[in-house]
């Protein structure tokens, strides 16, 4: 029954996921800029997407952190900063993020398509070259 679980409960957890992206609309790369372009045509709808994921994680993230600490982590290093930076880019010029993207691909579309072939490309190109700098630290 446990491997039954193993398997199962990441699935409906990953489609749960998925149809919560479809309804919300987070998969619509026009939205997403939209939501973006806070100088322009701002549509603030997906804030509140955000606030209800908020809401439903945040009890389950206290509970889990009483249960068992954080681990302590280093200083914020300018790697992360420029990842963070590189990754906003291009949320912003393409209007997906990881997860949308995939979801959009799973379902034929050609640009999404090139998105997620060009995050594995750079997530390669990351373990190949900054885990050499992290095996030199």
């Amino acid at each position: 029954m446990s491997r039954l679980l193993a398997w199962l409960l990441p699935l409906v957890a990953g489609l749960l996921f998925g149809v919560g992206l479809i309804v919300s609309e987070m998969v619509a790369p026009a939205k997403v800029q939209a939501f973006l372009d806070v100088g322009g045509r701002w549509d603030p709808s997906l804030a509140l997407v955000m606030g209800g994921a908020i809401a439903v994680a945040l009890p389950v993230f206290q509970l889990a952190r009483r249960r068992r600490p954080p681990a302590p982590h280093g200083p914020v290093e300018g790697r992360l900063i420029v990842g963070s930076v590189l990754f906003g880019i291009g949320w912003g010029l393409s209007g997906y993020c990881p997860g949308p993207a995939l979801v959009v691909a799973g379902g034929g579309s050609g640009e999404a398509l090139g998105y997620v072939v060009a995050m594995g490309l750079g997530m390669a190109l990351g373990n190949r070259y900054g885990a050499r700098e992290l095996r030199r630290a």
